[in-house]
């Protein structure tokens, strides 16, 4: 007999999976769910076969890097132990110290990472799980390491061919495992382009129908890619050279040989013919389920076009693809109906060809029955069955327990006929696993099925009190999934009494499952499933609920609008009152746009500002849990009909206001739109006004959309409402409408209580509680009022409570000083109470402290900073909220006693209990008095006793001014003031100055030390007409303050730097006077007598008339005239010296270049020359003529050089000694003499500029040095 189980609703959870998996795969015609909630602990006693659940695949290939897993999972009930064998012997893994099996299964696991090989561990591996039952067994796992072997070394030389010529790349990629993946690619990693003329063939070679001159490149690469490994090897490159035979002449045409260009095809049109496969017809075969892979490649001129057909039958549509610009053919999930005769048509402008190929499709076994579990009880009969089908036609055997059927222990209750076991009367020791092996040449399948006796009453795994709901008129499917063996019988029944439900009326599936085909509202009720066999009975009850069905009882209705209207559609739903429905709006079956025009209200869509792109079918979808309606409407666009020009306005107001569903707290106002003059409206604003609080006050309630004219309102008890509506375009509000009737609602007890409650004292006996009170609508009701409750927080006083009028204060007297209060206030009306309000927490008033902080000292920490410590005062004492510390200091003077000043109290704040503190901005060289006193929200404490101390000396502030007068020739005068702030004693002023020269450049730094007494100073034998810059500060003991800096220039030897009008008398004789520029600054005085007072005016004279003033100054002694001899200048001489040297030098070097040479010495040159006549040197060009001692104290021109590399470059100077021989090619010998005529040389061209080429005279170097 066979078990059915099959609940259709429930599923187990996957903890469950194992168990109730092999119960249920005994059901051959029924789908058997996995989950049966909690019931599945109901089979937790079964005992259960081994199942092998996974294992490796039958081709395991690994990777040689990575440990070896070779999976084997089963489950069973005791759990099954494992072992394995290796190429048919048992295969003992304690022995190998890197076999280890993962506990709780027989997943091997081979660790070849630290020390082993994958090589070692090749083979045949079987898995056996085994348990008290019986023994499942896996698959025959072959394992094999995967390889990526490297491209076997070879010389491949460079392919030249003409254009049009057909080609072939050879790849032949090595033999790996799994096989390569084959592509082409350049240098650069780039993929080469292929298209119907070039193409890569299914065994990796690219082929060209003809080669055009852009195919010539020398990096034709072949790459072999091992996925499994993640290898990528790579051929060497192949160079492709293609030559245009137009362009080639006769001569190299001739050249040309065979064995120079591949190929012997002529390069001009020419008719298809097949590059693979070879001949007019080819044979493939393929397995059953595989893709069938078949190619043609056709060479050409022009390129050739592929077709295929099959010649007794047509390509299945379904499965065809063609691959490789229809090179190829690829059929996927091949099959014997497949086999047949295809052919590849090759075509171009100049001919046809084809080829045909003869497929032949084998079939490795596979499963026409899979043996399935048999669950039996004891005596009971089965079979089972195990049939496979293959090409050719497989054998069929079979295994008990992993043993060959023919040497298994015998069991009398089965019988073998071929591919069926057949089994009578069994006995709980006939409970084994059967493996049925069907194999032909291509491969084989192994099948486990076992065969469990067992004896159980019946159980019912559907929940318990399961709620079917279902829509009335509809049928209802009730689950009653049970197990037993032998298989128990099923019976329903509704309600507590009644027979047995019959099928005239029901249906009974096979697997429990009751249907009531067409369930209406009398059906709804609770039913019981009842389960029977000869070991006991087992029953459970569900419950069914029917359901109003959803409909649309106002659907949406064609329309015609016109483009940039406004348009509607409705959709009114009914629905069971339990149900919750959800609508939506399709367009055209998708989505509505995305688009703010479109507005989906309660139960209408409205489209505004249609377009033309609206037209279309609108669709309203409604849902529940349970059903799915849906209703559909066509909008149609039309054009505008021509109007006159519209005006466009704010809106008419609204009319017609009406109040309907009056509550307590709620009110629906209905009114009429007025003209929205050719604006849409875009909103609605509602206002309402209380006749009874606030009468002719208007306030703002809500705004709905423009689309709609209805509105749910909330309301305030206790307020006479009236409205009214204004409506809204793009162009404005407008003018209200008239206002509604009025609406008077009931009062009530007040919904919330005061806000912002707060207790403070405003004297130190009393506490001030003061809230925000309640508006008229938040009143609820007349008699408002609030009763006002307090009590000490740290007491166990009653709360004590007093009713006050509509008020924001009360003051409750006599409290302690500071103590916090537990506060409450609550509203109350004539109706009755608000809720019980909130507790706040507040404090009776506050007094001044009681105690000054001791213990006070001061840290001076520098001329300005100090810290302060001292010990804070008890919180009793503080009487109030503690604010923190306030420091009082001040200074009467300062340690100096040179300034007086009024005394300035400064006061510093310290938040909180902080006991210290730092006292910034301090005065140095002072002395500063403080007190501490503490502060809390009444004021301040008590001060401390007063603190003295000093603070010391700090650096100076900056002089406070700086001037420079009665500049001369050589001294300027230093007036100051001292500094403002001299933080102390000073101790001397420091001067520092350097000169400025015209470039801006500063010279060397003088220092000066200055008496502290001292406010002016004179500096002399200073350089004349020179800037100088100063820079004056002050010292204390404490260091060098600021500086401050100045800068001024001695006078010229003539004069000094004046205004602009100048006048200048001595003693009582006539002034002198001279007009000068307004925009000069200075004018030199001349002809003033030495050691002579004279007084000078400066003037001006404007529209404002004439102003001047005047100074005295006295001209110095009579001395020796200041202009300088620049021959007696330190610089002057040492550069003329300089200039000596470099001559003197260059002579030297001319001298012994020009008597090292032996063989032409001077003396006899002069011997040969006709002339002995002496040429001077020629003024043109600066040139020398022939030599002659009589030249010797001449000297050489400005600017001579001679390279250290012994050659003289013409351009290097004018004098050259190049200019000795003839044109530019005299040059030395060997031994450093001079080769070439003195006489005959060229003429030189005219230098350039008006070089001189005399030696410098000392006034021309000043001229041009300066």
């Amino acid at each position: 007999m066979q078990l059915e189980i099959m609940p259709k609703k429930k599923r187990l959870s996957a903890g469950r999976v194992p168990l109730i998996l092999f119960l249920c795969q005994m059901i051959s015609a029924l789908d058997v769910p996995l989950d049966y909630g909690g019931k599945a602990k109901l089979l937790e006693d079964l005992v259960q076969p081994p199942t092998i659940t996974q294992q490796s695949p039958k081709d395991y290939i690994v990777d040689p890097r990575e440990n070896i897993v070779i999976q084997c999972e089963a489950k069973g009930k005791p759990p099954p132990s494992f072992s394995w064998t290796r190429n048919g012997t048992h295969f003992d893994i304690d022995k190998d110290p890197l076999v280890t099996m993962k506990a709780g299964s027989g997943t091997l696991i081979i660790n070849i990472m630290g020390e082993g090989k994958a090589e070692t561990y090749e083979g045949v591996y079987q898995c056996t799980a085994r348990n008290e039952r019986g023994a499942a067994i896996s698959n025959n796992i072959v394992v094999r390491p995967s390889r990526s072997p490297l491209w076997t070394k070879e010389k491949l030389e460079p392919i030249t061919l003409r254009s049009g010529q057909s080609l072939v790349l050879p790849c032949r990629p090595p033999i790996g495992l799994p096989p390569a993946i084959i592509f082409w690619m350049d240098n650069s990693f780039q993929r080469l382009p292929q298209n119907e003329r070039v193409s890569q063939g299914l065994n990796g070679d690219l082929y060209f129908s003809n080669v055009l001159p852009e195919d010539s490149r020398e990096d034709y690469i072949c790459y072999a890619r091992f996925n499994h490994t993640q290898t990528i090897q790579q051929k060497q490159p192949i160079s492709v050279k293609v030559i245009l035979v137009d362009e080639l002449n006769d001569t190299i045409a001739a050249n040309l040989s065979d064995t120079e260009v591949y190929g012997a095809k002529s390069s001009r049109e020419r008719p298809p013919t097949f590059l693979t496969p070879q001949g007019n017809a080819s044979n493939k075969e393929e397995l059953r389920g595989n893709v069938l892979s078949l190619e043609c490649i056709a060479e050409g001129l022009p390129t050739p076009i592929i077709y295929w057909i099959k010649e007794d039958g047509t390509l299945p549509i379904n499965r065809t693809f063609y691959r490789n610009f229809q090179k190829t053919l690829q059929i996927t999930q091949v099959s014997e109906a497949d086999s047949g005769k295809y052919q590849c048509i090759a075509k171009n402008a100049l001919g046809v060809i084809h080829h045909t190929i003869s497929v032949t499709v084998k079939a490795a076994p596979y499963w026409i029955m899979a043996p399935q579990n048999l669950v039996l009880s004891p005596g009971e009969d089965g079979a089972l069955v195990c049939r496979a089908n293959g090409n050719p036609k497989p054998r069929i055997s079979w295994l008990s327990n992993g043993v060959p059927i023919e040497i298994a222990p015998d069991d009398p209750s089965r019988k073998i006929n071929g591919d069926t076991i057949i089994f009578s009367s069994v006995q709980e020791r006939s409970s084994a696993v059967y493996q049925c092996n069907a194999s032909n040449e291509y491969g084989y399948l192994l099948g486990n099925a076992f065969v469990n006796v067992l004896a159980e009453p019946p159980r019912i795994l559907t929940s318990e009190n399961t709620l079917y709901q279902v829509i009335a008129n509809r049928p209802a499917l009730l689950d009653c999934a049970f197990f037993g063996s032998p298989l128990p019988t099923i019976e329903w029944f509704k309600g507590t009494k009644g027979s047995a439900l019959r099928e005239d009326t029901y249906v009974l599936h096979e697997n429990g499952t009751l249907e009531i085909p067409v369930a209406q509202k009398d059906s709804t009720g609770t039913y019981t499933c009842v389960a029977r066999n000869k070991l006991g009975m087992a029953k459970n009850e569900v419950h069914l609920e029917i359901k109003d069905p959803t409909s649309i009882i106002k659907q949406p209705e064609y329309a015609v609008v016109q483009r940039g209207s406004t348009v509607s559609f409705e959709c009114k739903v009914k629905h069971d009152h339990t149900l919750i429905p959800t609508v939506i709006w399709l367009k055209d079956n998708g989505e509505l746009p995305s688009d703010g025009r479109f507005t989906v209200d309660k139960d209408q869509l409205v489209v505004a500002d249609v377009s033309d792109n609206d037209g279309g079918t609108y669709t309203c979808v409604a849902n529940t849990t349970l059903d799915i309606v849906s209703a559909s409407a066509v909008l149609s666009v039309v054009a505008p009909t021509p109007t006159p020009a519209p005006i466009y306005d704010v809106p008419n107001p609204p009319f017609d206001l009406e109040l309907t569903d009056q509550l307590d707290k709620s009110v629906q106002l209905s009114w009429t739109p007025g003209d929205d003059n050719n604006s849409p409206i875009t909103k609605f604003i509602i206002e309402y006004e209380d006749a009874m609080h606030e009468a002719g006050l208007w306030h703002h309630q809500t705004e709905v959309p423009g689309t709609q004219t209805t509105a749910q309102l909330k309301l305030s008890p206790y307020v006479n409402y009236s409205f009214r509506v204004m409506a809204e375009n793009s162009l404005g509000r407008s003018l209200p409408s008239e206002a509604s009737e009025q609406y008077l609602t009931k009062a009530a007890e007040p919904d919330k209580n005061p806000m912002t409650v707060e207790g403070l004292g405003s004297e130190p006996d009393n506490l001030v509680i003061t809230w925000q009170p309640l508006n008229g609508f938040e009143s609820n009701g007349p008699g408002l009022q609030y009763k006002v409750s307090w009590r000490q927080k740290d007491g166990d006083d009653e709360w004590t409570s007093v009713v006050v009028a509509n008020v924001s204060k009360y003051i409750v007297s006599g409290t302690p000083t500071f103590v916090p209060y537990l506060i409450k206030v609550q509203a109350l009306n004539d109706v009755g109470f608000a809720p019980e309000p909130a507790v706040v927490m507040g404090h009776s008033g506050e007094d001044l402290p009681m105690v000054a902080p001791g213990n006070v000292h001061v840290t001076v920490m520098n001329s300005t900073l100090a810290e302060v410590h001292w010990d804070p005062v008890p919180l009793k004492s503080v009487r109030g909220h503690l604010q923190g510390y306030r420091i009082y200091y001040w200074t009467d003077q300062n340690s100096s006693k040179r300034n007086r000043r009024h005394i300035e109290r400064k006061i510093l704040t310290f938040q909180g209990s902080k006991t210290h503190g730092m006292l910034p901005g301090l005065e140095p060289f002072s002395h500063y008095t403080l007190n501490v006193r503490v502060v809390n929200g009444k004021g301040e404490g008590p001060a401390s006793p007063d603190r003295v101390f000093h603070t010391p000396e700090g650096v100076p502030s900056a002089p406070s001014s700086l001037k420079i007068v009665n500049p001369t020739l050589d001294s300027l005068t230093l007036e100051w003031d001292p500094p403002s702030h001299p933080n102390g004693i000073l101790t001397e002023y420091t001067l520092r100055y350097q000169p400025i020269n015209s470039t801006h450049e500063l010279g060397p730094l003088v220092d000066l030390k200055i008496p502290a007494n001292k406010t002016r100073w004179t500096l002399k034998n200073l350089n004349f007409s020179t800037r100088y810059k100063f820079y004056f500060y002050a010292q204390t003991s404490a260091g060098s303050g600021s500086q401050i800096t100045e800068e001024a220039i001695t006078t010229v030897d003539e004069a000094g730097i004046l205004p602009p009008d100048v006048g200048a008398g001595k003693g009582k004789e006539e002034w002198r006077k001279e007009i000068v520029n307004g925009s000069r600054s200075f004018f030199g005085l001349k002809g003033l007598m030495p050691g002579t007072a004279y007084k000078v005016r400066v003037g001006a004279e404007g529209d404002s008339g004439f102003v001047s003033s005047e100074d005295v100054f006295e001209t110095g002694p009579a001395m020796a005239s200041r202009q300088v001899d620049i021959a007696t200048q330190g610089w002057f001489i040492g550069l003329m010296c300089a200039v000596a040297l470099l001559i003197l030098i260059l002579l030297i070097v001319c001298f012994i270049r020009r008597n090292k040479g032996g063989k032409y010495p001077v003396k006899e040159k002069e011997d040969a020359h006709p002339d002995p006549e002496i040429q001077p040197m020629k003024e043109d060009d600066g040139t020398f003529g022939e030599y002659s001692d009589a030249e010797d104290h001449k000297p050489l021109k400005k600017g001579s050089r001679t390279p250290s590399d012994r050659t003289v470059k013409k351009e290097d100077s004018d004098d050259s000694l190049v200019d000795y021989g003839e044109g530019v090619n005299g040059q030395f010998n060997e031994d450093g003499s001079f080769i070439g005529q003195y006489s005959g040389k060229k003429e030189k061209e005219p230098a350039e500029g008006n070089e001189s080429s005399e030696a410098p005279s000392p006034v021309n170097a000043m001229n041009s040095f300066v």
